[in-house]
């Protein structure tokens, strides 16, 4: 029996053993996608205890409690920090298959020098051991990250957002990690929205620029984009139902725009084509400032509209959608690619079962401009588990270059989410050293270091730029 989640956690040969401890475990991590609060990293924030900063925000944990028939109450409702860890730790000791687990037991080694369990019979030992640890200087925001040898994260921000935070951040001459903005225009694209007329009234005034017609968007969003990129922005990130694809000529999506502006309704042609021309336009400009796209396709969110309006987005009540039309997203990069302006873009789909289409789509796109100029990215949500970051890389490696792929990201709110990266490592070696040892691949630790090296630091570092 192997011991409960020691040195060699997940590394079942002696190849993913020297993998990960020689090649992978002290790579400094590039962090290209997280949901970090800018404004906590600029104001190095400490956290009181271990639930304000473990489960404050995190939709993972709060379906695994609901899962366990635990009150709302415990999870966002008003019970003290305390009651909220003990029932946490009462659900973890059981999420026996749940990444949580592990998760969760790899934060607590990593950060709070904890090796044991923690379940209903040691929750009040870790809740004291965890909140003397956070009383410590080295466990503010930016020391945090500073200590898990992170060199850049990308945050989540608005078209319209002050970017405030981002300029804080970059005036501290002694935080030496880069924290960029990533574009993320999803207000401006889902036209369908309620709100949509009262945000284009928001990024007017962002941009400082009367927007009354389809050119005036596009120009607005021109000189935001310019903003981010003077800030450090390397990436867009959206986040659509599926790639979109139903052109329209400038006239007719003026004609749309302008409708919805006068609080028309649409069709669901309209909106389509709107959003097709919007994403073709903003692809065309990440083009000309080399930033990387990013799709993040499949999310069905806001399912439980009781919930949704008790306690609002993003609290656990989304799910994976099975539509990604292959043929549209086909069309859409070529749509691209064929006025040579298609930038290097990442597809996600949150359905794992579109793995070997994506897998063989980006393949139509690749070229000498970047080593895997198209990713599939990284198993992601629903997914960053062992089972779907395994099948995620056995099906780059067999339809596509998995050496050339860029790695693991956070998609977290948390600031210990890191371990998510070495997790990841630790998969990654162990599937190498499985291909090795029943020969499938030699056992050339140059070639294979250096794969693992890449995979987990150098491509990110070169693919963003950063």
């Amino acid at each position: 029996m192997k011991k409960f989640m020691d040195g060699d956690f997940l590394l079942s040969t002696e190849t993913a053993k020297t993998l990960f401890h020689t090649y992978a475990k002290n790579q400094p991590i590039i962090d290209y996608h997280c949901h970090i609060d800018p404004k906590d990293i600029a104001q190095d924030r400490h956290f009181d205890n271990i639930t304000q900063l473990w489960l404050g925000g995190d939709h993972y944990k709060w379906r695994l409690m609901r899962s366990a028939g635990v009150d709302e109450k415990y999870i966002t409702g008003d019970a003290s920090d305390h009651d909220k860890f003990i029932k946490w730790a009462e659900v973890l000791g059981r999420a026996i298959g749940n990444p949580l687990f592990h998760w969760s037991h790899l934060e607590l080694q990593r950060y709070f020098d904890y090796h044991g369990v923690l379940n209903k019979n040691t929750a009040e030992d870790v809740w004291e051991l965890c909140n003397k640890r956070l009383a410590s200087a080295d466990m503010s925001a930016k020391n945090i990250i500073r200590n898990s040898a992170v060199e850049v994260v990308c945050t989540t921000d608005d078209p319209a957002d002050t970017l405030e935070w981002h300029k804080q951040i970059a005036e501290d001459t002694e935080f030496d990690v880069k924290v960029a903005p990533a574009w993320r225009p999803d207000r401006a694209l889902n036209i369908e929205k309620s709100d949509f007329t009262e945000y284009i009234s928001k990024l007017a005034g962002s941009a400082q620029i009367q927007i009354n017609s389809w050119d005036d968007l596009k120009k607005a969003l021109t000189v935001r984009m310019a903003y981010f990129d003077k800030m450090g922005c390397r990436v867009s990130d959206h986040a659509p139902e599926y790639i979109y694809y139903s052109h329209a000529d400038d006239a007719a999506i003026s004609a749309i725009f302008e409708k919805r502006l006068n609080e028309g309704g649409l069709s669901e042609e309209e909106e389509k084509q709107y959003k097709t021309e919007l994403l073709l336009f903003l692809g065309r400009e990440y083009h000309r400032l080399g930033w990387v796209m990013q799709l993040h396709c499949g999310a069905l969110r806001n399912n439980n509209t009781k919930m949704f309006g008790r306690i609002g987005a993003d609290t656990g009540y989304d799910t994976m959608n099975n539509y990604f039309p292959v043929s549209e997203a086909a069309a859409f990069l070529n749509a691209l690619d064929s006025d040579e302006v298609l930038p290097k873009t990442i597809l996600y789909s949150l359905d794992p079962t579109n793995d070997q289409a994506i897998d063989a789509l980006i393949g139509c796109f690749q070229c000498s401009d970047a080593v895997g100029k198209i990713q599939h990215g990284a198993a992601w949500w629903f997914n960053d588990n062992k089972t779907g970051i395994t099948d995620h890389l056995v099906s780059l490696g067999n339809l596509g270059y998995l050496a050339g792929f860029v790695g693991m990201l956070t998609d977290s709110r948390s600031f210990l989410s890191y371990t998510r990266h070495e997790y990841f490592r630790r998969i990654l070696c162990d599937h190498f050293g499985r291909l090795v040892e029943n020969g499938e691949f030699p056992c050339d630790m140059e070639i294979l270091g250096e794969i693992v090296t890449d995979i987990s630091y150098r491509n990110a570092r070169d693919y963003f730029g950063f």
